[in-house]
């Protein structure tokens, strides 16, 4: 009785080191991945995602900057090249509703040069 106790202790522990092991590997790639977006580093952008066997349409709905997804956090940072190649990554149908546009538009960035992009993506 004991022997069952003691097993199901240890196999709950190293679950739990496990689980938080691959949380804390998920949290650091989306805080990476933000801080290339705001430096318009889209080499390194690149790099991290294809070193960590991810796309951007995989995790785009996830990855919060800010309370923003990245593409809206790129638009707030100004970082045009990192910002159209995740425009690039996405698929049209993301990008058809408009809402990004309407955002930026309603959040003072109308200037922006993404929003000519994803006009461009979306077919807008």
């Amino acid at each position: 009785m004991k022997l069952s106790t003691v097993l199901v202790s240890v196999s709950l522990c190293v679950a739990s080191l496990s689980f938080s092991h691959q949380a804390n590997a998920n949290e650091q790639l989306a805080i990476s991945l933000c801080e290339y977006i705001a430096a318009d580093d889209k080499s390194s952008l690149r790099k991290k995602l294809k070193s960590s066997r991810v796309k951007i349409r995989n995790i785009f709905d996830a990855v919060l900057c800010n309370g923003n997804n990245m593409l809206r956090h790129a638009i707030v940072s100004n970082a045009a090249d990192a910002g159209e190649y995740i425009v690039k990554n996405l698929p049209k149908s993301t990008l058809a509703d408009g809402a990004e546009i309407a955002w930026a538009e309603g959040n003072g960035h109308s200037g922006s040069p993404l929003i000519a992009v994803i006009k461009d993506r979306a077919g807008l």
